[in-house]
């Protein structure tokens, strides 16, 4: 039975109807965990597997294995690489008959390569891979990061030191990244890490196989690669808000918006395969998803201007793409290595304009502000170069550069690098992939500010590039914030009550003291007893503000940040 469920997701994976994770772990198999080790090393040694045969004239000497090729690789895998044919009847008579022929075929392929080990035969592609960590990301829809953590100490894991994560802000990006895979390559078994670039992830060390644990089959974690991880977090929508995932299956980045917004607002999940939408309904259940709509059709068929994506301010485009990013992916084996189709220019050619077709279509929805556009490729003519074509013909959006904590950018050379993110397994530890977050312009606001009802007396000036400088005026008070300051202030006319202390949110505390001075002042020359104390009082409440303001406002002694950069690297060491 396993032999045959085998088969099934080889050919289906031979159709691109899923990966060979999501077909196993999506479907409805009882052992899982043996399955998918068994279509992946019978994809592994598939190359070596079909030159066996074609030598033996294994299918021309039994005919019924003729009716299924894949099954013939898989019994041929268990007899020359695995461990020994686990079935009976006719199958196992059939090929057990060519045992001597069969091995005798796999020993000359050794004496030509002058190798001694199996392993030895395979391709540089497959024996060069990168081991990669295994990445859990908490969903915080179920749970919390601390219960999780917990729970893994309570089964016997040890988190490693915190002290990477709580000193990470006053950290530069190249230190962060340099102390995060510093610290994912010495993970030991049944270690773990709260990793440091995203909020809501564990890092486990490789080969960490949690498929069927408790949390996993709860829905209280997800099993998602890192650089999966950051398209969410980089659109990161506000609670409430209406969002597209435009090319929605299996399901993991659909989840993770639903967390981010706390399963408030909605989102308009896309996607045109069925089957895979299927399995993402059951991935959304079981991940408690409540504000998510599938929609089993054409992205590019929806109508941006349909009354029901009025509210809709961000759009996830995650669209296909070549894969050349994913790491230790079998799929890739399934495809006729002469003609190098995953690689041919023509694919990835044809891939980009549906990339650029589906970004610009997109970008047509009249209230979207902010947009992510993502790929697990590592080729340029799916990135930076689609990225530049939209730009181009979108001249109402900009690129916004997240992630400051993230050093690996785009590629060198392009126009929009800088503004782009990159990963990779060699660099960050994680799967080949390209984010972009394209931003709606703001328009410059100069002038009156029709909002604040702002007479000729108050001016907002905003300089393109530079810290908003603002300056209010009114006929009682006069404010200035200086260039860098957080602060904002509202302008105000001269019939504005803006001596009435905090009437204005966001208003300095010095402006706000300035103002309750001259209202004292005034309340004070009309005289009387009751008067002149209430005086008094607001005079030494005054004074404690001004000394509440002095304390906030001392400027503090700050190190350099190479200075800072060097303690923290002897520290972490």
């Amino acid at each position: 039975m396993l032999y045959f469920e085998a088969a099934t997701v080889i050919d289906e994976v031979k159709k691109k109807n899923g990966s060979v994770k999501s077909l196993v772990f999506g479907g409805k198999y009882k052992n899982k965990k043996q399955l998918f080790a068994l279509v992946c090393e019978t994809l592994k040694y598939s190359s070596l597997i079909d030159k066996i045969i074609a030598e033996t004239r294994l299918l021309q000497q039994e005919k019924f294995l003729r009716k299924n090729r894949t099954l013939a690789q898989i019994v041929v895998y268990e007899l020359l690489f695995g461990k020994g044919i686990q079935c009976g009847g006719q199958l196992k008579a059939g090929v057990k008959g060519h045992k001597t022929a069969l091995q005798a075929a796999l020993s000359r392929m050794k004496i030509k390569a002058k190798v001694t080990e199996n392993e030895d035969l395979l391709p540089k592609e497959i024996t060069q891979q990168v081991q990669l960590p295994r990445y859990v990301r908490v969903n915080l829809l179920k749970t919390t990061m601390k219960d999780v953590i917990e729970h893994f100490i309570k089964e016997g894991y040890t988190l490693t030191s915190r002290k990477d994560q709580m000193g990470a802000e006053s950290m530069d990006a190249e230190l962060i990244s340099e102390i995060s895979c510093k610290r994912i390559t010495s993970l030991k078994r049944k270690h773990f890490m709260v990793d440091l670039h995203l909020p809501d992830v564990l890092v486990f060390a490789a080969k960490s196989d949690l498929h069927e644990h408790v949390l996993y089959h709860q829905g209280d974690i997800i099993l998602q690669d890192k650089a999966s991880c950051m398209p969410a977090q980089v659109l990161s929508p506000t609670h409430g808000s209406h969002v597209i995932d435009a090319c929605a299956a299996p399901g993991n980045k659909t989840t993770h918006l639903a967390s981010i917004m706390k399963n408030t607002g909605k989102i308009f999940a896309f996607d045109l395969d069925a089957k895979r939408l299927g399995t993402m309904g059951g991935l959304t259940m079981k991940a408690g998803v409540m504000n998510t709509q599938l929609h089993n059709q054409d992205f590019l068929k929806t109508d941006p201007n349909d009354p029901k994506y009025k509210k809709v301010e961000y759009i996830l485009v995650d669209p296909s793409c070549s894969g050349s990013g994913i790491v230790n992916r079998k799929d890739y084996l399934t495809e006729n290595s002469g003609d190098e189709t995953s690689k041919s220019k023509e694919r990835i050619e044809a891939l980009a304009r549906f990339q650029l077709t589906i970004l610009k279509h997109a970008l047509k929805f009249p209230s979207v502000k902010r947009l992510v556009y993502s790929t697990c490729s590592v080729h340029v003519e799916e990135n930076e170069e689609v990225v530049e074509k939209v730009l181009e013909q979108n001249t109402d959006f900009v690129l916004g550069k997240p992630l400051p904590s993230w050093a690996h950018r785009g590629v060198e050379g392009s126009k929009v690098g800088e503004y782009c993110l990159r990963a990779s397994p060699e660099q960050d530890k994680t799967n080949g992939f390209f984010v972009a977050l394209f931003e709606r312009k703001v328009a410059e606001v100069k002038g009156q500010n029709t909002d604040n009802k702002a007479t000729d007396s108050s001016e907002l000036d905003i300089e393109k590039g530079s810290p908003e400088t603002v300056k209010s005026q009114s006929t009682d008070s006069k404010a200035t914030i200086e260039k860098g300051s957080p602060e904002t202030v509202k302008s105000q006319s001269t019939d504005s009550k803006a001596t009435e202390p905090g009437i204005e949110k966001g208003i300095p505390e010095t402006v706000q003291t300035s103002c309750d001075s001259e209202l004292r002042s005034s309340q004070g020359q009309t005289g009387g007893r009751k008067k002149k104390k209430k005086r008094k009082l607001a005079e030494s409440q005054g004074q404690n503000e001004n000394s509440k303001h002095t304390k906030l406002t001392e400027p503090t002694k700050t190190s350099t940040g190479n200075k800072k950069n060097k303690k923290l690297r002897k520290k972490m060491d």
